[in-house]
C-alpha cells in the first residue's frame, strides 16, 4: 500500500466506492478501510438491480469517498461471491470491521440497516424486507492506496 497521493488523473475513470449513507456509519467504515480493519462489505442484489449497476469484478478498482464526498483510498476488489443471506460465514461477518464476533450479531446490524428508512427510500419499497434467501453480494477487497488528507 502506498501513502502517496494518487495523480487525479489515475482517478478518472475509477467508480466511486460508497459505503453506506453519508454520515456517522460511513465515517466509522471508511475509517475502518484507512485503518485495514475493513476488507470486506456485503450489497444488497436487489440495490444493484434497482441502480441498474454491474457488480463488481475481481481486479476493479474503486475510489473510496467519505461522508464529504471527498475521495480519501483507492481499493481492489479481491472476491465477488452472490449467495443468500443465510450462507454470510464468519470470516467475511468479522472482515467487515464493524466489530461483530458472530454471524448473528452481523446480521443483527445488517438488518436494521437494510430495513431502515434510507434503504427502502433508495430501492423505491418502503416494505423491503430480507430473510435467510435474500441474494447479496459479499465482497472482498484489499486497500491500494491512501490518498491525501486528515482522515
Amino acid at each position: 500500500m502506498t501513502t502517496d497521493p494518487a495523480p487525479a488523473q489515475a482517478l478518472e475513470g475509477l467508480p466511486l466506492a460508497e459505503f453506506g449513507f453519508p454520515g456517522p456509519l460511513r465515517d466509522q467504515l471508511v475509517a475502518a478501510i484507512l485503518d485495514g480493519s475493513k476488507t470486506s462489505t456485503t450489497g444488497l442484489l436487489a440495490d444493484y438491480e434497482h441502480e441498474g449497476e454491474a457488480l463488481p469484478y475481481v481486479g476493479e478498482r474503486a475510489v473510496v469517498i467519505d461522508s464529504a464526498e471527498q475521495p480519501v483510498a483507492v481499493i481492489e476488489v479481491t472476491a465477488v461471491r452472490v449467495v443468500p443471506l443465510r450462507e454470510v460465514d464468519l470470516a467475511h461477518a468479522v472482515d467487515e470491521g464493524e466489530g461483530c464476533r458472530t454471524v448473528a450479531e452481523w446480521r443483527a446490524v445488517h438488518e436494521e440497516f437494510w430495513h431502515g428508512a434510507e434503504v427502502r427510500e433508495a430501492l423505491g419499497d418502503p416494505q423491503f424486507t430480507v430473510d435467510d434467501d435474500t441474494p447479496v453480494v459479499l465482497e472482498r477487497f484489499r486497500l491500494l492506496t491512501r490518498l491525501d488528507g486528515p482522515h
